[in-house]
C-alpha cells in the first residue's frame, strides 16, 4: 500500500492510520469481487481542493471537489501480477476536515469512515438506489465499529 500527500499533512491522520482502516475494509468487507490476494495492493491519495475539483470534474463531470473518490484498477492490469490492484483514492483534506467540522463530528472518525467508504467502492459496492446505499451504510457501520468508530449515519436515521 502506497500513501502520497500532495497536499499539507496539517490535521490528516498519519499514513499507518490510514493504511490500518483500508486494510479493515479491505478485509472486512463482504464482496465476491475482493481479489485473492494475502496484501492489498492500494494507493491513497491526500489531495487539495484543486486536485480533487479536477479530478471529479474530469471522471465524474462534477465540477467541484469532493471528500473521496474511488478509481478501481482496470482488470487488464492484473495480468502476470502476484498482487492483484485494488486501485486508487483521491481523498480531499481540506473537504473532509470542512465536513467533520460542520457535522460535529471527530475529524479521525469522519477520515476513518470515508477511507472506509472508499475501499468498499473499490470492492464494489456504491449507492446509486436505496437498497445499494443501505447495504453500503451497513457495511461502513460494521466495519468502523469494529475499529471502535460510532456509527457515522447517527444522526440522519
Amino acid at each position: 500500500m502506497t500513501v502520497q500527500f500532495a497536499t499539507s499533512r496539517r490535521q490528516v491522520p498519519s499514513a499507518q492510520s490510514l493504511a490500518s482502516w483500508a486494510n479493515a475494509a479491505y478485509r472486512q468487507g463482504r464482496t465476491r469481487r475482493k481479489p485473492r490476494t494475502r496484501s492489498l495492493d492500494l494507493t491513497i491519495r491526500i489531495v487539495g481542493t484543486l486536485e480533487s475539483r479536477r479530478l471529479n470534474r474530469d471522471w465524474r463531470g462534477k465540477d467541484k471537489p469532493t471528500n473521496v473518490l474511488s478509481f478501481p484498477a482496470a482488470p487488464e492490469s492484473f495480468f502476470g501480477l502476484e498482487e492483484t490492484p485494488l486501485g486508487d483514492l483521491a481523498i480531499c483534506a481540506s473537504v473532509v476536515g470542512r465536513e467533520a467540522r460542520e457535522q460535529g463530528k471527530v475529524a479521525r472518525a469522519h477520515w476513518a469512515h470515508m477511507v472506509v467508504h472508499g475501499v468498499l467502492h473499490l470492492l464494489g459496492y456504491d449507492h446509486e438506489d436505496d437498497a445499494d446505499a443501505q447495504r453500503m451504510e451497513g457495511e461502513e457501520v460494521r466495519i468502523l465499529a469494529q475499529l471502535g468508530f460510532e456509527d457515522p449515519y447517527l444522526e440522519e436515521r
